[in-house]
């Protein structure tokens, strides 16, 4: 049972027209052609795989900064957080995650506290591995206000394959850390500006898991980490 559940994990709601569309289209392959089809199966076992949605364990501390999505850090830089925010317009620490089409694409709130703001810009649809993704593409951003009263930004944007931002939170709904707030479809990628003065603990590279890989620490003073490649 235990390895059953290894391969076997939940769908996200999101996800069932698409499984069901996927699945009506093979069906009309194996009529065509058999080995369409199969090709069809396969890609309607992609489609579930893509709108998985499993259980983490999330680590527990107020202080911890959690990574908001799958996938891997692909920028560490200053940045000023997106206007329609009125984060003001001073550089805080961004870091991205990129999803490719194989991660897990359910977004969690990266800390504990109130939304105080989500702003909805539509944009481009540049690949999001690159720069310009945080200014030009689609995005959805969301303004997260911790109990010390600091405010941290988490932005979701649309990629070269995505289309559709989803975010089922709301403003003035308090969201524990680790808690789903949003998903993307089809490869994209996650922005998180960190409070003024906080390093990054993870560097460009690590691969990221949603609610569980600490991407911060609040209280510490240490310098951002490094790593080394082997």
């Amino acid at each position: 049972m235990d390895m059953l559940k290894t391969f076997l994990k939940p769908m996200h709601p999101e996800g069932y027209r698409f499984v069901a569309i996927f699945a009506a289209i093979t069906l009309v392959l194996f009529w065509v052609w058999e080995p369409l089809g199969w090709l069809g199966t396969g890609a309607t076992i992609w489609c579930y795989y893509f709108f998985r949605d499993p259980k983490r364990s999330v680590p527990q501390g107020d202080s911890l900064i959690l990574s908001p999505a799958d996938g891997v850090i692909s920028l560490i830089e200053l940045a000023v957080p997106p206007p329609e925010l009125g984060m003001g317009p001073s550089s805080l620490t961004r870091v991205s995650v990129f999803m490719n089409v194989f991660n897990c694409h359910v977004n969690r709130a990266p800390v504990a506290g109130r939304v105080v703001a989500i702003a909805y810009r539509p944009g481009k649809f540049f690949n999001a591995s690159m720069d310009k993704a945080s200014s030009d593409n689609e995005r959805n951003s969301v303004c997260l206000e911790m109990a010390d009263g600091r405010k941290l930004a988490v932005v979701q944007i649309a990629g070269l394959v995505a289309r559709r931002i989803v975010c089922f939170t709301k403003e003035g709904q308090s969201l524990m850390a680790g808690e789903r707030f949003g998903l993307i479809r089809f490869g994209s990628r996650l922005d998180v500006y960190l409070p003024d003065g906080v390093a990054p603990m993870v560097a460009l590279g690590q691969t990221m898991c949603a609610g569980e890989t600490v991407i911060a620490d609040l209280g510490s003073t240490a310098a951002r980490r490094m790593a080394r490649v082997e």
